[in-house]
């Protein structure tokens, strides 16, 4: 007769999943005070939201201060995997969702933010996100990136745009495409292994030499296509664009920050041992996503003529720009990575909050989209402080000195040189300065062309409210005094990535 297992909960180490619980926990409450009482004003569900994502942000600081002293903790049956890379993504994740949430104070002129599901939803979504980035094991990185993905879906369908639906359609498709090829690379591993997570994967495809170099390539590839897909790397790019133009533009700057955080954390637990055992092909491989993705993205945002696509496109740059710290794989390099993705999301949200600002439920007969250059032609003298705070954004974006994007560009970079990648380097800083056309098109839109008017009446509208002014005036102060953190923030990130062993 077997003897009952004894689990102690201490061993469980439940404190490691807190973080994650919160936000659902905060969604739960919602979906039950809608059912107990419906028709509450939104604003209850935005500030149940905001306190919520705030204990979520406090158990993290607290999480920070434990692994300072303790170092890297396992719980939950050892799925649960806390430490430097684990915090710092879940930093990122839950702070842009902070500057998120306040934007659903706005008029009712969409309605996604009048339901309770819009926000219980976006809850689930970030403790998927947070369960992807704290945890090495692939069946929950699976979990974590399904969760998130399903609530996301529908939060684009409820913009309740016909391009809307089509967006949801295309990112569904396109996300089942990579849950299939995600799995099917775990399988692989899994068969060649025996286990799912990445660091018993790593030493035991070490202990035997490699000798299965042929399937480790099928499931890398595999791996590979799922987080293309995911950071919108060339060529599993083709969604994004026509995602974040169906999407709402606070929606799309979302979009681009969070998700990809994410899936940089789990890329950079998964390529990083393959990296360090000097496996040719990977880097040859991600070498070439990395160009075309940094490249081809900057060509295809010259020929826009609608400021979100141009906005889409610069986004999939960015995510290539900083796949290079993965392919690098040095604690510089990763070190760089977080620093650029922070500072990446106070610009790029502020960006297209701006957008958001100018939104336009019905479109003139006029305009063939929502965010077409023409209609920011002459902005500095039909809304001067708005031109002004967005070309603040093109500039950072740009990576002109000394705005935030500068610093993330210059680290980024120097990780590269200090590695040996000197024609990586070079090439990086070619498509900073092909970038920088189409990011001062839009400043000379602004600034030096006449307004377009119609009937009378300007071409250029505004509907800002105190929230959203609030956010575009913390994205903007982020990205002017950026340089004055610089120091003391890559302090605190280097010392979680190095205490990580990455």
């Amino acid at each position: 007769m077997l003897s009952p297992i004894n689990i102690s909960m201490e061993s469980l180490n439940l404190t490691t999943l807190a973080p994650m619980l919160i936000p659902v926990v905060g969604a739960l409450l919602i979906l039950v005070m809608d059912l107990f009482k419906d028709s509450l004003h939104k604003s209850l569900y935005v500030a149940v939201s905001m306190l919520f994502l705030i204990m979520d942000f406090g158990s993290l600081l607290n999480a920070a201060g434990v692994f300072e002293t303790n170092g890297t903790m396992l719980g939950a049956f050892n799925v649960m995997l806390i430490d430097g890379l684990a915090i710092l993504g879940q930093f990122i994740i839950v702070g842009a969702s902070l500057l998120f949430i306040p934007l659903a104070m706005t008029h009712k002129r969409f309605h996604e933010f009048l339901y309770p599901e819009f926000f219980a939803l976006f809850l689930f979504m970030i403790a998927g996100f947070q369960f992807m980035v704290a945890s090495d094991n692939l069946i929950l990185v699976f979990i974590g990136l399904e969760t998130s993905s399903l609530a996301l879906y529908t939060l684009i369908a409820m913009h309740n745009r016909e391009r809307s639906f089509e967006a949801a359609v295309k990112y569904f498709t396109m996300g089942a495409l990579a849950a299939g090829f995600f799995t099917f690379g775990a399988m692989v591993f899994y068969a060649l292994t025996g286990s799912v997570e990445i660091h018993k994967i790593a030493a035991v495809l070490a202990a035997s030499g490699y000798a299965d170099i042929g399937y480790v390539l099928v499931g890398t590839a595999f791996i590979l296509g799922a987080l293309g897909f995911k950071l919108s790397l060339v060529p599993f790019h083709t969604w994004a664009p026509d995602v974040y133009e169906g999407s709402s533009a606070a929606m799309a700057g979302y979009m681009s920050i969070v998700p990809k955080i994410a899936g940089f954390v789990v890329a950079m637990r998964f390529f990083e041992f393959l990296i360090h055992s000097h496996v040719v092909w990977l880097n040859v491989i991600l070498y070439i996503f990395v160009i075309m993705t940094m490249t081809i993205s900057n060509m295809w945002a010259l020929v826009q003529t609608d400021v979100k696509r141009m906005l889409a496109y610069s986004s999939i740059s960015h995510a290539g720009f900083v796949m290079a710290a993965v392919m690098i794989g040095t604690t510089q390099a990763n070190s760089a990575l977080f620093l650029y993705w922070i500072l990446f999301a106070f610009t790029n949200l502020g960006s297209f909050s701006m957008l958001w600002m100018s939104r336009q439920k019905n479109l003139p007969q006029h305009q063939s989209s929502d965010h077409s250059y023409d209609k920011f032609a002459g902005m500095i003298q039909t809304a001067p402080v708005a031109a002004v705070i967005m070309g603040l954004f093109m500039l950072s974006l740009a990576g002109v000195p000394p705005f935030a994007l500068f610093w993330g560009k210059l680290y980024m970079i120097s990780s590269a040189v200090t590695s040996g990648y000197t024609i990586l380097a070079l090439i990086m800083a070619l498509n900073s300065a092909i970038a920088g056309y189409y990011y001062l098109k839009l400043i000379v839109y602004m600034f030096m062309k006449e307004p377009v008017t119609v009937n009378g009446g300007k071409v250029y509208v505004s509907n800002a409210t105190l929230a959203l002014k609030t956010i575009i005036g913390i994205a903007a102060m982020g990205t002017i005094f950026a340089f004055v953190a610089i120091n003391p923030l890559l302090e605190f990130i280097s010392a979680f990535v190095y205490n990580s062993g990455y």
